[in-house]
């Protein structure tokens, strides 16, 4: 069987296993990358090239996933995510562009959307009932924003996975991803905030807060603050001291510390926190390494190349075919993680043909995560659930201002890429 044949089936198969029979995607995952095994006339091969694809990603992500669960887990129940979100709040004098921006600033230490979404959207309900607007669109904003820098802002786990599998330069994926980011989040928030006239309300902002445990500002910020300051002074600096705590890993668990030193006093209550920060990051490393798992297989059997080669033969510009490569996969299996995990796998073998700088590709890669997210991507029924929509609803929010988004960013890269490159 032909691997264009094999991919077009397995994407089938993970779509039934998903959505219809609403198996775990842990599960769904794996047992897809037995069905390509078994397609390829390479079934022994294939148990090799599991183990080996999610070795791989439990080694890449288990530290940074972890490390971020735990301190947005701990931060959240010390009340020092409450200072953080109250200040940003009094600074932007604008509730719904705060609310973006808590969302865009967290999503990437947090090293996940989902987690940064929920510990802000009670704040967000808080907004919404205070500024008597519906719940959904302070939850939009939100939201949109925890997707533009986890999709596109270096070290997220979205751009890591794919940016080490391209060897790109690292410190041009972060500038490039960062300045493409910045405009997607604030699309977000003027979709976000389109119904409503947010101006009518800024008398009432000063009302809009949680109440505030007795803790410092240093204590809340610099778990958060210093490990991303000493991954950015690791790629850029070149002692190796620097580069040493400078890597991702590292960094984290440093914020780690501080976060458990300044909460010491909690006693039993941060060991329990501590342990459902690590179970709640054990579930979303399983979903990850059967990604790793797929998009291993798919390698195997040579998919990247075939699917690459059809798409150069349609004559479509170099830059799209990264991107509806990605779209493809992120439609079907729904994990934004996932599709980076699977797709480089594809395209590495065409980079040559397209011609693209190995940066460049990687970011229309994750332009094309944005699209299109719905039933099948876990995110979706939290956001729906949290914020009290209907699937309608959600599918018009959540959905398609990631569409927007999406296609907005693979524009800007597309006028870079003319301008630069």
């Amino acid at each position: 069987m032909g691997p264009l044949l094999i991919f077009l089936l397995s994407l089938v198969v993970v779509l039934i296993l998903t959505t219809y029979v609403r198996l775990h995607p842990f599960l769904s995952l794996v047992i897809t990358s037995l069905f390509v095994g078994i397609m390829a006339g390479r079934p022994e091969d294939a148990l090799t090239t599991i183990s080996s694809g999610m070795g791989k990603v439990f080694s890449q992500f288990a530290i940074i996933i972890t490390a971020g669960s735990i301190i947005g887990l701990v931060l959240e129940r010390t009340g020092r995510m409450d200072v953080i979100a109250n200040d940003l709040i009094r600074l932007s004098r604008k509730p719904l562009l705060a609310l973006n921006i808590l969302g865009f600033l967290f999503a990437v230490p947090f090293m996940c959307s989902i987690l940064a979404y929920v510990v802000f959207s009670p704040l967000a309900k808080d907004v919404s009932r205070k500024l008597n607007i519906p719940t959904g669109v302070a939850a939009t904003s939100l939201v949109l924003g925890t997707l533009a820098s986890f999709d596109m802002v270096y070290p997220s786990p979205v751009i890591l996975s794919a940016a080490s599998e391209l060897n790109v330069d690292v410190a041009k994926i972060f500038f490039m991803g960062l300045m493409i980011s910045l405009p997607m989040t604030f699309v977000g928030y003027l979709y976000a905030s389109r119904s409503v006239k947010i101006n009518a309300y800024l008398d009432l902002i000063k009302a809009i807060s949680f109440e505030e445990k007795q803790v410092s500002r240093a204590s809340a910020y610099l778990p958060i603050c210093l490990p991303i300051l000493l991954i950015l002074a690791g790629v850029f600096a070149s002692n190796p001291v620097i580069r040493f705590i400078g890597e991702p890993d590292v960094a984290l668990l440093i914020g780690v510390m501080l976060c458990l030193g300044w909460s010491r006093s909690y006693g039993k209550e941060l060991h329990e926190w501590v342990e459902k920060a690590i179970r709640r990051s054990g579930i979303v490393l399983l979903d990850l390494c059967g990604g790793g798992a797929l998009g291993a297989t798919f390698a195997m059997t040579g998919a990247g190349e075939a699917l690459g080669n059809l798409f150069i033969n349609l004559a479509l510009p170099a830059l799209l075919i990264p991107f509806l490569v990605a779209v493809a996969v992120q439609t079907v299996q729904g994990s934004r993680v996932v599709t980076m995990l699977v797709v480089p796998s594809l395209i590495m073998p065409i980079l040559p043909q397209l011609g693209l700088p190995a940066e460049i590709s990687l970011l229309s890669m994750a332009c094309g995560t944005f699209l299109f997210s719905h039933v099948n991507d876990p995110f979706f029924w939290i956001f729906r659930d949290l914020s009290e929509m209907e699937t309608k609803e959600a599918l018009r929010e959540y959905t398609f201002g990631g569409i927007l988004m999406g296609f907005t960013g693979l524009l800007l890269l597309g006028c870079g890429y003319i301008i630069a490159f």
